[in-house]
């Protein structure tokens, strides 16, 4: 297979329109939202009210999130995110967005501010944490806070020599009606042949993950099992930095011209995948088909790959895998890098998916950033959905 244009963001995909039956939540239109119309005024004004009803809100029982993931490079907050959040493969917004970034910027109200004026005043900041230079951010539809129960959270350290926490991962899980999810956003050492580190963190991440226990009102706090059993669905995503075992002219030549470009002959050599396939690590976890050029290592500011005197191969280190658990569907629309957004020697990563929900209800309270939501000048009661 090869690539015939890198010009845009939506290379190797086909569009996208994953208008799902509507219940009471309408579809929101991205293009709306590129136009910034809502910063003139355009409210919505029906009255309709959410029901705890799963079908009223799924009728189809399936929620639309946007998984994405960043190496920052510590650059500065874009101005524009537009590619990254709201790709043209898609008509409308999705329900839930999570975003994790590594080596993340500086100015990290700034990032949090302008992933919340991206996604408009529809959405919400709902949980967000940092662990050095790793962050997460989690918004969902202000229609949706009312079924979310309260927020976990962890954090693991895997180069402890380090006096800024650069590699390791941070978690967050969360239930929607009935099913649980987990998002892990991790960054792996760095380097062509430390495939057995990587490995390593992989285990360490898995062995030092934390929850509080769902069956118990204390502070108890238990591991999260191999088979990830406590939960209903799981995205591991990141900086995974597992590399292309080709030599660095091999690669440079191939991706130079992206329409001879054979994407199957690099993905054989690509240290991830052939980890998965031995069953080295993630285990039960899937990818879905990679259509798009390598993600790293890009002179930043340009579409021009590596050319200092470390001369790193041009990998996919940028990944998205998901796990489905206990009976639990996920769906893939999309899965793609932005090849506009050329800030860092990273290119961001991101994926469509559709999970399957389940009903039920534990614990729920609104909770919200409602900080971010007001530094872009909005009034959380005066939106009316």
């Amino acid at each position: 297979m090869s690539l015939d244009t890198v010009s845009t963001s939506d290379v190797g995909n086909e569009k996208s329109d994953s208008s799902a039956t509507m219940g009471i939540l309408s579809g929101i239109p991205s293009s709306s939202l590129r136009e910034r119309n809502f910063l003139v005024g355009n409210v919505t004004t029906s009255n309709s009210k959410i029901s705890d009803d799963l079908d009223n809100c799924f009728p189809e029982r399936k929620v639309q999130i946007f998984v994405g993931t960043w190496n920052m490079q510590r650059c500065e907050v874009p101005l524009s995110i537009d590619d990254f959040l709201l790709p043209r493969a898609e008509r409308f917004v999705r329900d839930v967005y999570v975003i994790g970034v590594q080596e993340a910027t500086t100015d990290i109200k700034g990032w949090e501010i302008k992933l919340q004026e991206t996604l408009g005043p529809n959405h919400v900041l709902i949980h967000s944490m940092s662990h050095g230079v790793l962050h997460m951010a989690i918004f969902i539809r202000r229609d949706l806070i009312w079924f979310c129960t309260d927020f976990q959270e962890d954090k693991i350290t895997t180069r402890l020599i380090s006096q800024v926490k650069t590699k390791g991962a941070i978690a967050i899980s969360f239930q929607l009606f009935g099913t649980r999810f987990l998002f892990i956003s991790s960054h792996f050492h760095s380097g062509e042949t430390k495939v057995r580190e990587r490995i390593e963190d992989y285990y360490k991440i898995m062995g030092q993950l934390h929850f509080l226990s769902k069956n118990s009102n204390s502070t108890t706090y238990q591991k999260c099992d191999k088979d990830f059993s406590g939960f209903d669905c799981v995205f591991w995503f990141g900086d995974l930095n597992f590399r292309i075992n080709q030599p660095h002219h091999f690669m440079q030549q191939e991706v130079e011209d992206p329409s001879t470009y054979n994407i199957w002959e690099a993905l054989k050599c690509d240290q991830l995948k052939r980890n998965m396939e031995r069953g080295n690590v993630f285990h039960g976890f899937q990818e879905t088909e990679i259509t798009f050029l390598p993600t790293y290592k890009f002179t930043p500011g340009s579409d021009k790959y590596d050319v200092s005197v470390k001369l790193r191969v041009p990998s996919y280190t940028d990944r998205i895998l998901h796990k489905p658990c206990r009976s639990t569907s996920i769906t893939c629309h999309h899965y793609n890098s932005v090849s506009s957004v050329k800030h860092s020697d990273h290119r961001p990563v991101y994926g469509l998916f559709d999970v399957s929900l389940k009903p039920g209800r534990n614990s729920l309270s609104m909770h919200f950033w409602h900080e971010i939501f007001g530094e872009c000048g909005w009034n959380f009661h005066r939106w009316k959905i």
